[in-house]
Formats: C-alpha cells, sequence, structure tokens
C-alpha cells in the first residue's frame, strides 16, 4: 500500500478569460491515487492528485469531459488509471493506457468497457512503451478504434518519421511536437507535421507548452509553432491541460486558466470549438 502526501498544488483561481464551449473537454491530464505506488523504471511520485482535486481545476476552467493519460510512474501498470475511469465514469471521461504488444483480448475488452481508447507511446525518458513497439501495439488496438498518443523531442522528429508514416490507425503528436529547444514555426520539421497530418490520420495536441517554452508564459516561442498548425489543421487538433504539471518546480508552476487563454490568440473562435469539443469527440467517442 502505497502512502503519498496529500496534494499542495493550487486548485482554485481566477476563471479564465475563455468561456468554454458545451462538451469542451481536457484531452490530458494525470492522476495520483492512494494506494498506487511508484512502479520501478519510472519517477517517483511527490504528492496526490485525485479525482477531486481534478475536479475543482475541471470546475474553474469550466470544462466538462476529460482525458486521463496513464502517468510514467506507474509504467505498465494501469490500476490507478482504471480506478481513476471508473470513479469519473464513462460520460465524461476516457483513459489512455500503457499498452503491450502481448496485451490479452479480454484485458482490452474489459479496459475498453472502462474507457480506455489509447496507448500510450513514450519517447522521452521513463516510457513504458516506445516507438520500438509502436507497430505492433498499433494492430493489437485497432480493431479497438484505438489511437496511439506518441510523444518525442520534435528536433528529433527524423528519427521517428518513418515509423509515423507507417501507421494505418489514429495517433497523436503530443505536447505541440515538444520541440526542445524551440524551433522556427517555418523550420521543415514543422513542414513534416502539417504533412503528416494531411495524411488523415495524425492528431496534434496543444498541451504542456511551458515544458518546451524558453520565453516563459504566454509561452510565445512554441505558440508560434502552434499558432502554424491550427491554422493549417483545425480540425485535427485538440488541447489539454497535462495538470498536476509533476516535474515542475512551485516557482514554475503554470496557470492552468493562462494555458486556456491562450487559445483567445492562437485559435479562431470556429477553431476553438473544433479543438476543445468536436474533435476530442470525434476521437474519443464521447
Amino acid at each position: 500500500m502505497s502512502t503519498l502526501p496529500d496534494n499542495t498544488r493550487p486548485l482554485d483561481g481566477p476563471a479564465p478569460h475563455l468561456e468554454a464551449p458545451a462538451g469542451a473537454t481536457d484531452c490530458h491530464i494525470h492522476l495520483y491515487l492512494p494506494g498506487h505506488a511508484a512502479q520501478a523504471g519510472g519517477p517517483p511520485i511527490a504528492e496526490l492528485a485525485t479525482c477531486e482535486h481534478y475536479r475543482r481545476v475541471q470546475r474553474r476552467l469550466g470544462l466538462e469531459r476529460v482525458v486521463v493519460t496513464q502517468s510514467n510512474a506507474y509504467q505498465r501498470d494501469n490500476g490507478a488509471l482504471l480506478e481513476a475511469l471508473d470513479q469519473l465514469g464513462t460520460r465524461i471521461a476516457r483513459g489512455v493506457a500503457a499498452v503491450g504488444p502481448d496485451v490479452t483480448d479480454a484485458c482490452l475488452d474489459d479496459w475498453h468497457a472502462r474507457g480506455v481508447r489509447g496507448a500510450r507511446i513514450m519517447n522521452l525518458p521513463c516510457g513504458a512503451y516506445t516507438h520500438r513497439d509502436m507497430a505492433a501495439i498499433e494492430r493489437r488496438i485497432r480493431p479497438y478504434g484505438w489511437h496511439l498518443m506518441v510523444q518525442f523531442n520534435g528536433v528529433h522528429l527524423d528519427d521517428y518519421l518513418d515509423g509515423l508514416l507507417q501507421l494505418e490507425g489514429d495517433y497523436i503528436i503530443d505536447h505541440i511536437g515538444k520541440f526542445m529547444p524551440p524551433v522556427a514555426a517555418d523550420d521543415r520539421r514543422v513542414d513534416e507535421i502539417l504533412r503528416l497530418l494531411d495524411r488523415g490520420n495524425a492528431w496534434f495536441k496543444i498541451c504542456g507548452a511551458y515544458e518546451a517554452s524558453e520565453a516563459g508564459a504566454p509561452w510565445d516561442d512554441v505558440g508560434a509553432i502552434a499558432r502554424r498548425v491550427i491554422r493549417h489543421a483545425p480540425e485535427r487538433i485538440l488541447w489539454g491541460s497535462n495538470w498536476p504539471h509533476v516535474g515542475v518546480t512551485r516557482d514554475a508552476y503554470p496557470d492552468d486558466a493562462a494555458q486556456l487563454d491562450v487559445l483567445l490568440e492562437w485559435a479562431s473562435p470556429e477553431a476553438r470549438k473544433k479543438i476543445l469539443v468536436d474533435n476530442p469527440a470525434a476521437l474519443y467517442g464521447f
């Protein structure tokens, strides 16, 4: 049994300037529940981040739906994710799990019924499954209509491009491509991302700008990339808060309302409706 300190992160604050439309979805959060310990190979868990904690953040932001992403801390143990989905319910919540190529049909059936709709591919440190397993995992989840959530440092996109081009099912390019350090919006690797989106099975998530930005809030260096991609393919864009922002020092902790408000500058009203409501509904089956 894991005993973790209670949450000390700020959960409340002024409402965002953006008034979220009905059905608005946060497509990327992590939860850390009592009784679930960090696994070998993953980072430690500093404190709890429960469904009730997130509900306060969700109310502040005016959001209705949420996608819970398997944390690197839990590695291949999806117990906390599944418990969180059971608490939240399939009316408002979906999940992205750590899914191996050897997963059984019984597991996939059970996870699907509980709201899992994606498999996480993490090509940064502490990833449970990486691009080496990506093709095999995609074949296992394709009959269920699930997608891959793929994260990598976009500076090294060339290392992953061939694998992405071979995918037949849907997949998300996570965290604004997570270019570390940020590149110019007209960089050739951003050109490649646009070409991937044009193929029809790639999505692009506006999430965690603060993790890659060297400019600080409102993260204009990363925002230049986001603006270009949103203009090019607003029908393929998702948004996520990345709450509870683990690994970020408290003095650098991002304001979740400010993270939502960047869409006022980065996207038109029509695009914001797609990003927050229509696109998540299409991908996650809300």
